[in-house]
C-alpha cells in the first residue's frame, strides 16, 4: 500500500505545487485610469463658459458630468481604459454636440480638439431700439453722484456703446438736475456768499437773502435748461461730458479744457459746442431781467458767461482726473 502511495506522490506534487504557487502570485495590476479634456467654443471660436459635459459609458455607474469653467475648459478624470464612452456637450442657448466611441488606453490624457456648439434654433434674440438703449443710459446717469450725494448726471463714462439722447430725455435730465435737493441747497449756500459780499446789490436782510437765493437758482436752472435741453434739442447736440479716462495726461487735459467749446453731435461727429456757448450767453442775458438795475449792462452778460464757461472747464478737469473715482453708480 505504501508503495502505491509513493508512486502517486509525484502526481500529487505535480498538481498541488503549481496550484499553491499560483495562489501565492500577486494579482495583475488594474489599468491606470485616464481623462478627457477640451475647450468648448461657438462657431466663431469664442469660448462658451459653464457648458455641461457628460461622459457616459456602457455600465450604469459609468456616467460622469462636469461643468466647463469661465474660459470654456473642461476635464473629466477617472475614466477606464478600453471602455467605449460617449461624450456630450451642451450649453444654454446652444445645441448639443456628441462624440461616440471615445476609448482610452491606460493612463491616456486625451485632449479633444475644440468642441464647437451651434446656436440653438429656438433661441429668441430681442433687438433693442436706440430709444430703449438711450432710456437705459439716462436712468443710470440719473443715479450718478459724487460720494453718493452730489449730482453728476451729465457725465457719460461708456464712450463705446453710447447712443444719442432723444429730446424727451434731454429735458428729463435737465429737470432732474435743476430740481435736485443738492441744487436747491447750493443756491442757498451761494446766496449766503453773495450776501456777505453784497454783490449783486440787493437789499440787506432776509428779503435780500431771499432775492439772492432766487437769483442763484435762476442762474443755474436757466443755464441747465437752455444749454442742457433746449439748444441741444434744436441743434441736435449731446449736452453730456464724455469721460476719456485713458491716454496721456496731456491728451486728457486737452480733452477736458476743450469740452465747453467742442461736443459730440447726435450724429456721433465732433462739433462746435454751440449749445454750451449759447446757453451761457443766453443765461447771462436773462440775468438782466432780475438783477438790480445797478448791476445790469453788457458787462453782466459777458462776465457771467465767462464765469460759467470757466466753471465748466474746472468741472471737466475734475471729472477727468478726480471725480470719476468718487462717483457711484457709473454707467
Amino acid at each position: 500500500m505504501k508503495k502505491h502511495i509513493l508512486r502517486l506522490l509525484p502526481l500529487l506534487l505535480a498538481v498541488v505545487v503549481p496550484c499553491a504557487a499560483a495562489a501565492q502570485l500577486p494579482a495583475a495590476p488594474e489599468a491606470q485610469p485616464g481623462s478627457v479634456s477640451g475647450l468648448v467654443v461657438d462657431t466663431d471660436d469664442a469660448a462658451i463658459p459653464h457648458a455641461t459635459v457628460t461622459v457616459e459609458g456602457p455600465a450604469a455607474d459609468g456616467k460622469y458630468t462636469v461643468t466647463a469653467d469661465d474660459s470654456g475648459f473642461f476635464r473629466v478624470p477617472g475614466l477606464k481604459a478600453g471602455v467605449s464612452y460617449k461624450v456630450s456637450v451642451t450649453a444654454t442657448g446652444f445645441g448639443t454636440t456628441s462624440l461616440a466611441d471615445v476609448q482610452l488606453s491606460p493612463g491616456q490624457q486625451l485632449t479633444l480638439s475644440d468642441v464647437k456648439l451651434k446656436p440653438s434654433s429656438d433661441v429668441t434674440v430681442t433687438a433693442e431700439t436706440t430709444q430703449q438703449a438711450a432710456l437705459e443710459e439716462e436712468k443710470v446717469e440719473e443715479h450718478q453722484r459724487v460720494l453718493g450725494v452730489i449730482p453728476n448726471f451729465y457725465v457719460e463714462y461708456d464712450r463705446q456703446d453710447v447712443v444719442p439722447l432723444p429730446a424727451m430725455l434731454k429735458f428729463k435730465l435737465a429737470l432732474k438736475a435743476s430740481t435736485d435737493t443738492v441744487s436747491l441747497v447750493a443756491a442757498g449756500f451761494l446766496a449766503g456768499m453773495t450776501q456777505a459780499a453784497k454783490d449783486p446789490s440787493y437789499v440787506e436782510g432776509a428779503k435780500g437773502y431771499g432775492q439772492r437765493i432766487g437769483a442763484a437758482y435762476a442762474d443755474g436752472a436757466s443755464d441747465i435748461l437752455i444749454g442742457g435741453a433746449i439748444l441741444p434739442t434744436l441743434l441736435r447736440q449731446d449736452p453730456r461730458y464724455y469721460y476719456q479716462g485713458t491716454g496721456t495726461k496731456k491728451s486728457r487735459f486737452l480733452h477736458a479744457v476743450s469740452s465747453p467749446i467742442i461736443c459730440k453731435g447726435d450724429n456721433g461727429h465732433t462739433q462746435f459746442n454751440l449749445s454750451s456757448v449759447g446757453g451761457d450767453l443766453i443765461s447771462g442775458a436773462l440775468e438782466e431781467t432780475y438783477y438790480p438795475p445797478v448791476n445790469r449792462g453788457p458787462g453782466l452778460v459777458f462776465d457771467s458767461a465767462l464765469i460759467i464757461t470757466g466753471g465748466r472747464v474746472a468741472n471737466a478737469l475734475l471729472q477727468e482726473f478726480v471725480l470719476s473715482k468718487f462717483t457711484t453708480h457709473k454707467h
